[in-house]
């Protein structure tokens, strides 16, 4: 007889047929990885030998085979059924004297004194396979005290090896039913009811992107991540800068986190009940700075142990302090994608917006909308029907193959129905607060997840396309091909489209859309006349001690996740480019600009940097570029300066940069400039003096070289980057370049709209050349093209 019960100091990932997936990796990570700083709780698990000893001993075996030969597998109508009758089989059973004297002597060796609290755990001897999670199958039973508890407690992780959820799991994913066992891990309690907890990816878990480590968190236990009860906090932690070690966390998101799961004092059945979290945590994060980098350094160490992308569950005790690791299995969506391939959904058309939140892959879907408050109110679902309800939890796993999208009020990038709609490659939106009182059963919705990490609902069917493109396929020319970036949100998905880095990272859609917030209004926010905006600032700032922080954070979270997502490839932040009547529009703005009769040619770029009206607004931009540089180490990144009308005001604006800190060539800062002024390409051999790269503009270049608002809706027709004047005005650009040895690219539309304007490029000898995502691949080909021709055309040597 092979043993009943293993130590988690006997077990090894080696060990899955006997203890499965979930206890093998325990025991794994406990021999292993506790030298180097993992805390694992200690533990013991029951073995699969114990499991078929335990059913044959109870005759249940032939019994289970039977009832499952009766399954309903067209429609699934008897799972209910089924399941219950499985699970009944095996809780009327009895456990062997010797087993039970073995857990209980199992039990007092980890306890070292009398009924210690632990955390009971089911580990199917298939789980947690390359292609399989089995998130959420089986059951959990915390803070168990006392042998007969824990024996109870044994025997029911056993039976909830057929819930229904786990019955249907199977046979999606082929498993037979009875070649699998149910080994049951005992692990010493981490109090993270009153502490925290949560999960942990060691990719970025919507677009698989390797160099981030992912955690969320919430307070109290954390099945109100998995069931997607409230919003946790996130935190998106860079390895290189881990590695480094500098501070490697370029994003922060507070959650909501609402409620508090924590242990139930009453002597009912109900072990744990959620209570409100006050105000004041829900505005903390879960997790200090420091203890956010010691986590992802364990998940980190836990990845180079297994060699592959892991799913981490931690939770931190509230009495003792401490963080542990309490689980970790393989990543099972993105390592076995081809990256090389990539499905791109382009929605062509938008209904009134619905609602929003968090979006779940990257896939479009319409269908009709089935409000729904559990899965027991599901009937006649089909692949055009779209779930709406307040949160998924695993009883909802049944239906979830059945249906073309998943909608819930409640939940994170990480809570079960995240992780399910991931693997089952089904498009969800989670955490959208007011779905199920905004949209209307049975309306044909679109639900849109290819526009970054926010999904969005429209009303109505909207259209889309949908292509495939094997990147494999396509070949770099050798003239550089950069992308035009705005929007952090889709950085780490298009940073696998093929490219050479960002030639232009635009830092106005930063400030609009993440800081929204006139930073003049944060410097002189005492001075601000309007009570209403001082109230609004105040809101918006509230978790922050220092208003001018808030800018210098929520900008630095900004420009850091594109840096970090294209690195160690260049990625250059133009710095802010607005107009007055554009930064008039921020929140606290119009108090702070000027009124201008043509705001495109008066008070803008370069000028604003050095003026009293903005200097100090500059000098946050200038802190969160030290920041993402200095701080994280994203050393990538470079700085361009817009609208330089004047060799002196170049150099009045590289003063003003390095008395903030960002002095050209100290840690190996480059700063470049615009090229899109006359003035620019006239003067570009003294620009090229004291800048280090040059990027045509050729929007304002074509602008300021035909006399034409390009705003203008009456002069429209006649802008035009391909008019002789403009292109010469460049042409004249790139000579000047390459007569200093000046590195010089250009950032625009026309060389993926005009294949003939790729090539006149490119003979002039264009280093690089900048494209909208939307142009990126369009506007390689004409390149490629371009460079054939360009190659064909020369004559034959000698």
């Amino acid at each position: 007889m092979e043993s009943r019960i293993k130590k988690f100091s006997e077990i090894a990932i080696s060990d899955i047929s006997l203890v499965g997936g979930k206890n093998a990796s325990l025991g794994e990570m406990y021999n292993k990885l506790t030298s180097k700083g993992v805390r694992v709780p200690n533990g013991f698990a029951t073995t699969s030998a114990a499991f078929w000893e335990f059913l044959e001993g109870n005759e249940i075996q032939e019994s289970l085979k039977v009832l499952l030969t009766q399954l309903d597998r067209a429609s699934y109508s008897n799972l209910e059924a089924i399941g219950e009758q499985a699970r009944n089989y095996i809780l009327n059973g009895t456990f062997s004297a010797v087993f039970s004297d073995e857990i209980k002597s199992a039990y007092k060796n980890l306890c070292k004194e009398s009924n210690c609290a632990v955390a009971v755990r089911s580990s199917a001897t298939a789980e947690d396979l390359p292609d399989a999670s089995f998130a959420g199958q089986h059951e959990t039973f915390l803070n168990i005290k006392g042998e007969q508890e824990l024996l109870k407690a044994i025997k029911k992780c056993m039976a909830s090896l057929y819930t229904n959820r786990a019955i249907k799991y199977r046979e999606d994913k082929g498993f037979k039913h009875d070649t699998i066992a149910l080994s049951v891990g005992v692990q010493l309690m981490v109090r993270s009811d009153k502490g925290c907890s949560g999960v942990g990816f060691t990719i970025e878990p919507e677009s698989g992107f390797n160099n981030i480590i992912h955690l969320s968190g919430v307070w109290g236990l954390g099945e109100n991540i998995v069931q997607g009860v409230v919003s946790p906090d996130e935190y998106y932690v860079f390895k290189p800068s881990l590695k480094t070690n500098k501070y490697p966390i370029i994003q922060k998101k507070l959650g909501d986190k609402k409620l508090t799961m924590i242990y139930s004092e009453s002597s009912n059945d109900i072990a744990t009940i959620n209570i409100e979290t006050p105000e004041e945590k829900q505005q903390q994060f879960v997790l200090t700075d420091a203890e956010v980098v010691i986590m992802a350094k364990w998940a980190k160490c836990i990845e180079d142990h297994y060699q592959k992308a892991m799913d981490i569950e931690w939770a931190k005790d509230g009495l003792s302090g401490e963080l542990f690791v309490t689980q970790a299995r393989p990543e099972t969506v993105h390592q076995t994608r081809n990256k090389n391939i990539h499905i791109e959904y382009n929605l062509l058309e938008k209904g009134e917006l619905l609602s929003q939140g968090n979006a779940v892959g990257s896939k479009i879907a319409v269908g009709k909308a089935r409000l729904l408050k559990s899965p027991k109110d599901a009937d006649q679902l089909s692949s055009d029907t779209i779930i709406v309800t307040d949160t998924i939890t695993p009883d909802w796993d049944p239906l979830l193959k059945q249906v073309a999208g998943i909608i819930t009020n409640k939940g994170g990038r990480t809570s079960h129905a995240a992780i399910v709609a991931r693997e089952l490659g089904v498009p969800a939106i989670v955490g959208c607060d007011n779905a199920t009182d905004i949209i209307q059963n049975g309306e044909i919705i679109t639900v849109t997840c290819s526009q970054g990490k926010t999904g969005y609902i429209y009303q109505g069917k909207c259209a889309f396309e949908k292509k495939e493109i094997d990147f494999s396929n396509i070949k770099l020319p050798k003239t550089e091909v950069k992308m035009i970036l705005a929007d952090p949100e889709n950085a780490f998905q298009l940073s696998f489209y093929p490219n050479n880095g960002v030639g232009l990272l635009r830092m106005e859609f930063i400030i609009t859309h993440l800081v929204k917030v006139h930073p003049m209004a944060l410097v002189k926010f005492n001075t601000i006349e309007d009570v209403a905006i001082q109230k609004e600032i105040i809101e918006i700032t509230k978790t922050y001690s220092e208003k001018t922080e808030y800018f210098v954070d929520k900008l630095s979270q900004g420009i850091a996740t594109i840096a970090a997502a294209f690195y160690p490839k260049e990625v250059i932040v133009r710095l802010s480019d607005f107009k007055t009547n554009e930064y008039a529009n921020l929140i606290g703005g119009a108090q702070f600009e000027p009124k201008e009769e043509n705001p495109m040619l008066g008070f803008r770029g370069a000028s604003r940097y050095y003026s009293d009206l903005y200097k100090d607004g500059f000098a946050l931009e200038c802190r969160a570029i030290k920041k993402v540089r200095e701080v994280m180490g994203l050393t990538n990144l470079k700085v361009m300066v817009p609208f330089c009308r004047t060799i002196k005001e170049g150099e009045k604006v590289l003063v003003s940069l390095e008395n903030n800190g960002l002095k050209r060539g100290k840690n190996g800062l480059e700063v470049y400039t615009m090229v899109e002024i006359p003035s620019n390409v006239i003067l570009a051999e003294q620009f090229a003096e004291i800048f280090d790269g040059f990027s045509i503009g050729s929007n304002d270049l074509t602008q300021l070289t035909l006399g034409i608002d390009r705003d203008s809706q009456l002069m429209g027709k006649l802008f035009d980057e391909n008019d002789q004047a403009a292109k010469k005005m460049i042409s004249m650009a790139i000579h000047s370049a390459k007569t200093t040895k000046t590195k010089i690219g250009l950032c625009g539309q026309a060389p993926s709209d005009f294949p003939e304007f790729a090539t006149f490029l490119i003979n002039e000898g264009i280093d690089s050349i900048s494209f909208n995502p939307d142009a990126l691949l369009q506007g390689i080909e004409n390149m490629n093209k371009s460079e054939k021709s360009i190659l064909d055309k020369k004559p034959m040597p000698n």
